[in-house]
C-alpha cells in the first residue's frame, strides 16, 4: 500500500490516543492531586488535545498534497516521532510509578508505539524525509509541540 494512504493511520491514532485521554485523564488527575498538583481543567485539557488532533489531520493532508521532501512531510514526521517518544514520556514510567493504569496508555503502547514506529520508518524508506533536515524536525517538532502545551491549556 502506498505511503499515501497508509499516512492517514497517523490522525486516527492521534485521534484514539487523545480520545483515551480526553475521556479519563481529568477524573484521574483529580483522584491523583497530591501526586500530580498541577494540572489544567477537563475543559483546557480536551481543547488542547481536540487543537493537536486538528493539527494531525490537517499535517497529514498537506504532507499527502505537497509529497516527499515538502515541509508538511517534515512536520508530520516530526509530530510523529513526538507521539512515539509519548509512549515513553510520560505513558510507561507513569504507569510503572502509580503501578496502575495512566490515562493514554492503552493507546499509547497498543496503538501508537507500532503505528508510530511503522510510519516512522516509512517515512524515512520511502524518501519523504532524509538526513540532516528529518534529525532536527524529528527533535524541534516534539520540543515545540511540549512547550505549546501550556499556552494550549491557558487558551482553552
Amino acid at each position: 500500500m502506498s505511503f499515501h494512504k497508509l499516512q492517514w493511520l497517523f490522525p486516527i491514532a492521534v485521534t484514539l490516543h487523545n480520545s483515551e485521554e480526553a475521556i479519563w485523564l481529568p477524573a484521574w488527575w483529580v483522584r491523583h492531586a497530591k501526586e500530580v498538583p498541577v494540572h489544567p481543567g477537563a475543559g483546557a485539557f480536551r481543547c488542547a488535545l481536540a487543537v493537536l488532533t486538528v493539527a494531525a489531520f490537517v499535517v497529514t493532508y498537506l504532507s499527502e498534497r505537497k509529497g516527499k521532501e515538502s515541509f508538511w512531510a517534515y512536520l508530520m514526521f516530526g509530530y510523529v516521532v513526538a507521539m512515539l517518544a509519548n509512549v515513553f514520556i510520560p505513558h510507561i514510567p507513569a504507569s510503572w510509578v502509580f503501578r496502575s493504569y495512566t490515562p493514554g496508555v492503552v493507546t499509547a503502547v497498543l496503538i501508537n508505539l507500532p503505528v508510530m514506529g511503522f510510519l516512522s520508518v516509512r517515512l524515512v524508506r520511502e524518501g519523504w524525509v532524509s538526513g540532516r533536515k528529518a534529525v532536527v524536525f524529528g527533535v524541534a517538532v516534539p520540543l515545540a509541540i511540549a512547550g505549546m502545551i501550556p499556552m494550549l491549556f491557558l487558551i482553552g
